[in-house]
């Protein structure tokens, strides 16, 4: 049964960081969609100028594949818990969400190397920024398992 709480995590998880990102593209002006990065790339639908695809197909695979990947780096969290790896708690889920955006830093890093046709977007800005979003999946993830797998302990310790 607790196996199951990874979907709602991973989604409450992946939506709080997706709408950061989607607040800090606002406000800034550059391009931090992730889930249209991530759709363009995997359709291979980055146009000519290097801009990324508004083909709505783009736009449901990106998220689609997004919200999957939040998924299963919740499993990881419980694996890691039920491993006896820290706690579910608020510093402990920032610690894992720092870990996981260093990760996701590099899986990003290394799709843009490996890409035949990257879009063409400020790849050290949106390397960098994903590491701060992650500190935010990581804290929503880890509350809402706390909500789900109620602790006899304080989540903030």
């Amino acid at each position: 049964m607790k196996f199951l709480y990874a979907i709602p995590a991973g989604l409450a998880a992946t939506a709080a960081m997706t709408a950061f990102l989607y607040l800090l593209s606002f406000l800034t002006h550059r391009v931090m969609k992730v889930a249209k990065i991530l759709g363009t790339m995997i359709t291979r639908r980055t146009q000519p100028d290097g801009s990324l695809s508004d083909a709505t197909s783009t736009k449901v695979i990106g998220n689609i594949a997004h919200y999957l990947v939040g998924i299963f780096f919740a499993v990881v969290y419980l694996a890691l818990w039920d491993s006896e790896v820290g706690l579910v708690t608020a510093s402990w889920g920032l610690l894992f969400g720092l870990a996981h955006g260093i990760i996701a830093m590099l899986m990003w890093y290394f799709f843009f190397m490996l890409h035949p046709n990257p879009p063409i977007i400020p790849l050290r800005t949106y390397l960098l920024t994903l590491i701060a979003v992650h500190l935010v999946f990581g804290f929503v993830a880890t509350y809402t398992f706390y909500l789900l797998l109620k602790p006899d302990y304080p989540f903030w310790w």
